[in-house]
C-alpha cells in the first residue's frame, strides 16, 4: 500500500465482507458502495481485481479510464 501521492484523488468507500444467504447473498462476496466508483464502473460491466500489498488493483476497460479521467479534473 503506498498510500497518498501524486495523481491520486482519495475517494470514499464503504466496504463489506456480504455473508451467503444473509441479505439475499448467493455466495460470500466483498461489496464495496461507492459514488464515485459507480461513476467509473457502471452496473453489470466486468473488470479485473488483483490483490496487491494492503489492498486491491482494479483494472479498468477504456470506456472507464474515460469516466475516471473526468473524475479528475
Amino acid at each position: 500500500m503506498s498510500g497518498p501521492g501524486e495523481g491520486k484523488k482519495k475517494i470514499k468507500v464503504n466496504a463489506y465482507i456480504h455473508e451467503k444467504g444473509k441479505s439475499m447473498a448467493r455466495i460470500t462476496h466483498i461489496d464495496i458502495e461507492s459514488e464515485s466508483i459507480s461513476k467509473i464502473i457502471k452496473e453489470g460491466e466486468t473488470t479485473f481485481v488483483k490483490g496487491k500489498k494492503g489492498g486491491v488493483f482494479i483494472a479498468l476497460k477504456k470506456p472507464m479510464i474515460k469516466r475516471a479521467e473526468k473524475q479528475l479534473k
